[in-house]
């Protein structure tokens, strides 16, 4: 079954028209818990190289995390290097891999960021409106935001601030990892995500959809699962 948007938009445009394009999609996040346990987790990744964005999605059991499908998209990057607007150079690509899928995730978990954005828009926010899905963001890195350092501990966690307003959590997946930051993309909410994150983390700093999405980008295949490329 393919996931697409409800809706769409341009996406080469320009930064100050994507900055307000931003502004205008915030207003339609859902933050709410998950209805259901999830059954199947897509994680999403994207390289980019030589300006072409390959990006891939795996769909995985839950909660035993299980690989049962693997798709693949390429396609040319229109929009330049800006922080705080890369899902203008990476969303294409994305949808192009989400229209592949046969099966249908519950939640798609993208190696960006969701809320913790300066305009409440990363890639996993963005793509989530657009598609209605729930989604969540959990990043490497930190784009936006302040915070302390979590307890060492594996499951430790503390809150990233705007301000007064928290817009995600800084997560120790592992003991003594570095943490990885987790925040709402739609229609969950920050509890949840951190229940989700650190569920499909039992063995490494990155959660298993993000980790096997990062080797399908990269050119890896799965056994079991169909990979498709589209240019």
């Amino acid at each position: 079954m393919a996931l697409t948007p409800r809706f769409t938009h341009p996406w080469n445009i320009s930064p100050t028209e994507a900055r307000a394009l931003q502004e205008r999609l915030r207003n339609q996040v859902q933050i709410a818990p998950l209805p259901n346990p999830p059954e199947v987790v897509g994680g999403v990744d994207v390289s980019i190289q030589d300006e072409i964005a390959r990006a891939a999605v795996v769909l995985l059991s839950f909660p035993d995390l299980t690989p049962i499908e693997a798709v693949t998209a390429q396609a040319p990057v229109e929009f330049p290097y800006i922080p705080g607007l890369l899902a203008f150079r990476e969303g294409p690509a994305v949808l192009a891999a989400l229209e592949r899928l046969k099966g249908q995730p519950d939640v798609l978990m993208f190696d960006a960021q969701g809320l913790a954005h300066p305009r409440r828009m990363g890639l996993a926010t963005h793509l989530g409106v657009l598609l209605d899905i729930p989604s969540v963001g959990c990043a490497k890195s930190r784009l936006w935001g302040e915070h302390d350092d979590p307890p060492p501990a594996r499951g430790s966690w503390v809150p990233l601030w705007d301000g007064e307003e928290v817009i995600g959590a800084v997560l120790r997946t592992q003991d003594g990892v570095q943490p990885v930051y987790v925040s709402v993309g739609h229609r969950i909410d920050l509890e949840t995500a951190i229940e989700l994150v650190l569920a499909c983390a039992p063995s490494f700093r990155l959660p298993e959809p993000l980790r096997w999405a990062h080797r399908v980008a990269g050119g890896e295949t799965i056994p079991t699962a169909r990979q498709q490329t589209l240019f």
